[in-house]
């Protein structure tokens, strides 16, 4: 799968909990991350392939595009298939250009809306949209290895927040 997005949504901790809760379960397991300026709103593109024997981390043909950002999502969109699903969140990094692409085919989740008004912080959306994936089938994981990564992963400080966000995905 690919997960992007932009800099400071978390983008680098969801592929190091996902990269976790495979290895739990006993795949191999291989992920990269593809960031240029990604200081808070810079393109990111991580990818992550897990299965019995995984010889290169890069996705070419990927089961599932998880979109932070719409326009991130939209630029992913090139590197789909035919089978390729999307989960995007609605969340769009402010530009001055009033057109924005098609969006069809494009499964769109509030995550950043739901978690600012359910938990005051629209940060841990990239949480409750692997919480949406996870739930819906789309990521072959099971919920309580992804919960033991997130816990393996996240800062103390941080991890009610973000096991309340991938619950209520």
């Amino acid at each position: 799968m690919l997960i992007v997005g932009v800099g400071g949504q978390g983008l680098i901790t969801l592929v190091s909990i996902l990269n976790q809760a495979a290895f739990y379960e006993g795949y191999d397991v291989r992920s990269s991350e593809l960031h240029g300026l990604s200081q808070r709103g810079g393109s990111v593109e991580t990818h992550i392939r897990f299965g019995k024997k995984i010889y290169s981390p890069l996705v070419t043909k990927p089961d599932l595009i998880l979109g932070l950002e719409i326009l991130e999502s939209l630029r992913a969109k090139n590197k789909a298939v035919k089978t390729t699903k999307f989960l995007v969140n609605d969340y769009i990094l402010p530009f001055n250009n009033d057109a924005v692409p098609s969006l069809d085919g494009f499964e769109i989740v509030p995550a950043s809306a739901v978690c600012k008004k359910e938990f005051g912080n629209e940060v841990v959306a990239g949480i409750y949209l692997l919480g949406y994936a996870i739930s819906h089938g789309l990521i072959p994981l099971k919920k309580e290895s992804v919960l033991r990564a997130i816990e393996a992963v996240v800062p103390s400080k941080h991890l009610e927040l973000n096991i309340k966000a991938f619950n209520h995905g």
